[in-house]
């Protein structure tokens, strides 16, 4: 079991460094790239698996924590999806792109620093 949770810990840091790499990639013209678009999508997946290993395996889960984290992680996603959506249509917003890559940098502090 802890070789699988191992797993999703690792495809989670790889979503998150999507996110914030591709964020510091597109800085000079933001623009959501499909790496930031998967990285969101990635992180809100791994994260709820992974928190449904912990309570699987008994394990102490902060639930203020995970809820924040929960929230922030579905803005990150939502940002990129909309900032995507209005990219096709000509209508691209740098905003969404910046507020997506900080918000990511904001869950990761979250994450580090509770």
């Amino acid at each position: 079991m802890d070789f699988v949770k191992d797993l999703f810990v690792l495809l989670h840091l790889v979503g998150m460094a999507a996110v914030v790499g591709g964020w510091i990639a597109v800085a000079r013209a933001p623009k959501v790239i499909p790496p930031i678009l998967w990285g969101a999508r990635a992180q809100v997946l791994t994260g709820l698996i992974l928190v449904g290993l912990l309570e699987a395996t008994d394990e102490t889960v902060n639930n203020a924590k995970i809820g924040v984290k929960l929230v922030v992680a579905l803005a990150v996603a939502a940002c990129a999806e909309i900032g995507n959506a209005r990219q096709k249509r000509d209508e691209a917003n740098p905003m969404l792109v910046n507020a997506a890559g900080g918000l990511a940098l904001l869950n990761t502090a979250i994450a580090v620093l509770w």
